[in-house]
């Protein structure tokens, strides 16, 4: 239970602090980080679902669901994102780099690319059939990029922070088990909407995006940070969404 908790209260605004904060335990927080997905996919959802009831437009309703994943992520994802974008984007050797991402304000490429995502998560939610499913799938797969993030070989860039805390925890075949069951979730709630092999690969082309961003970043990095957890959730989410809008 210290793992769920301590997953609970990193990636939401939901107080639930765990009594004893340590390796063991942050691994434990990660393996379960998809299921905190239903949590904000499920405020989400409700707010898709209430809109739709009170007869107000796709786009809107969307907008409002993202804006409620954002309020109870304490738009901490997006923060990540949007320091990793201006980190990278500064072309600057990895130190420099780590030190932009580390500063409190936001530059051209993290305003950009906060604007982009949050545009493209929008309009894909909106075109999304059976958006409510679609949300808790997506806000899912999200986290489940956190396992990968913090699996054995993937190195912290600082050492200190999130990313000492919890780098190289999970082994490649716990990650793979936790993959498995998410994509046999995923299956089952497609089958509800007539859409079972759809949601699996939404779940696939989630974690293959950001397994690609997380390459990227360790690479220019030297390992992973906060930062870079909170980009990675994001183009999870962003990814599956948008293979979730494609219409057959």
């Amino acid at each position: 239970m210290n793992g769920l908790r301590l997953a609970v209260s990193l990636l939401t605004v939901i107080p639930l602090p765990a009594p004893r904060v340590d390796r063991g335990t942050a691994r434990q927080a990660m393996i379960l980080a998809p299921a905190v997905g239903l949590v904000v996919g499920g405020a989400a959802a409700l707010v898709l679902v209430l809109g739709e009831w009170l007869g107000l437009a796709p786009f809107l309703r969307a907008a409002l669901a993202v804006a409620v994943m954002a309020v109870i992520t304490r738009a901490l994802h997006l923060d990540g994102l949007a320091d990793l974008a201006d980190g990278l984007g500064s072309g600057r050797p990895a130190q420099d780099a780590l030190a932009i991402m580390k500063r409190s304000d936001i530059g051209p490429f993290g305003v950009v690319t906060l604007l982009l995502t949050l545009l493209i998560q929008v309009a894909a939610l909106a075109s999304t059939p059976d958006a409510p499913v679609a949300v808790l799938i997506a806000a899912v797969t999200g986290r489940l990029a956190l396992p990968w993030a913090c699996r054995t070989g993937v190195p912290s860039a600082r050492p200190d922070g999130l990313g000492a805390l919890v780098s190289g925890t999970i082994t490649t075949g716990i990650a793979l088990a936790v993959t498995g069951f998410c994509l046999l979730a995923a299956f089952g709630a497609g089958l509800a909407i007539g859409r079972p092999v759809h949601a699996a690969a939404a779940v696939l082309a989630g974690v293959g995006t950001a397994l690609l961003l997380l390459r990227h970043s360790t690479r220019r990095l030297g390992g992973v940070t906060g930062d870079v957890f909170g980009a990675v959730v994001e183009t999870a989410t962003t990814a599956a969404l948008i293979v979730l809008a494609v219409r057959p």
